[in-house]
């Protein structure tokens, strides 16, 4: 992760929650969390993430939703 800001992200609130890229590839620019499973004790095991454009999915470390250089929360222009 990059020294500076970091997003606040809420492991419980994960699911359906948008994303913009920072530095978007291919046109994939706005993101969705689509699917997160839970362990026992309430730790995210598994994160799936879809472009919107695209609708390609991909598995994601929650983790590095709070790097501010690469995410930013919510869609945006």
């Amino acid at each position: 992760m990059s020294v500076g800001f970091m997003n606040s992200v809420n492991q419980k609130k994960l699911l359906h929650s948008k994303w913009t890229a920072v530095n978007p590839t291919k046109r994939e620019k706005h993101f969705v969390i689509t699917e997160v499973e839970y362990s026992e004790d309430g730790t995210v095991m598994h994160c799936l993430m879809q472009a919107v454009m695209t609708r390609r999915l991909f598995p994601i470390d929650w983790q590095e939703l709070k790097d501010s250089s690469v995410w930013v929360g919510g869609w945006r222009s």
